[in-house]
């Protein structure tokens, strides 16, 4: 694999790294770079020592690894997560936070291994180019279930305070986000933000039109109008190719 990844282990419980530290010394693909005992120290560690991977647990007092992850998620070029942990009812909630990989404890090394081996095929290479995959699914609540949504369903995106919705046809869904940390991760060639609250994806926008004193608007495929912020209006135009 070539260089080691290096990684910051991530535990309240001083016995379990002690023993991650024990796998992770078994394994010529990964060192550890340092040790957290509490998210918040997580964050200022990361910050620090710029690891490559972060061996994550769940259920941490005040900051919990699932906080962590969600912070990192609006980071421009964030480390790997794993999530090491003894709880497998947040599976589903970790891989919506973007996480390479989900462990059990206890850890084997193999098993560990193999996570690693994913970091570094899965997420390595954009870490060392500099840049960020697209986001290509949403996880969103529905219910009592977590729903998952292709990008290339959503039709819009509207900002609702600390929330975004998510328009798929007919059906309208509320996810905890911002719209600017959305903006940054879909892929500026399928969507377009046209206002401060208002994101579409390309091929739904029927129709642009100039309202007078400098005002546009986009007229979706499903007949509704929104107005272009003046701060997009240069985006709007390289649309319509103007």
């Amino acid at each position: 694999m070539g260089q080691a990844l290096r990684a910051l282990i991530v535990d309240d419980e001083p016995l379990a790294v002690k023993r991650m530290q024990v796998v992770c010394s078994r394994l010529a693909d990964v060192e550890v770079a340092g040790t957290a005992s509490d998210g918040d120290a997580a964050m200022r560690l990361i910050e620090v020592l710029e690891p490559d991977l972060v061996l994550l647990d769940i259920t941490m007092p005040h900051v919990d690894g699932m906080t962590v992850a969600g912070r990192l998620a609006r980071w421009d070029t964030p480390p790997a997560i794993v999530f090491v942990t003894a709880h497998d009812s947040f599976a589903v909630e970790a891989f919506d936070l973007e996480a390479v990989d989900y462990v059990l404890k206890p850890v084997s090394p193999e098993r560990l291994a193999r996570a690693i081996e994913r970091v570094s095929s899965r997420r390595g290479k954009f870490r060392r180019m500099g840049i960020r995959p697209w986001l290509s699914e949403l996880w969103v609540p529905h219910r009592d279930a977590l729903l998952r949504l292709a990008t290339s369903e959503i039709d819009r995106i509207d900002s609702e305070r600390d929330y975004v919705r998510l328009h798929v046809g007919t059906r309208s869904y509320l996810l905890l986000h911002t719209i600017a940390g959305l903006d940054e991760r879909l892929d500026p060639a399928q969507f377009i933000r046209i206002h401060r609250s208002h994101i579409l994806r390309r091929d739904f926008m029927a129709e642009l039109y100039h309202e007078g004193m400098g005002k546009w608007s986009a007229r979706t495929s499903d007949g509704a109008t929104l107005r272009i912020g003046r701060t997009y209006l240069h985006a709007g135009e390289k649309a319509a190719g103007r």
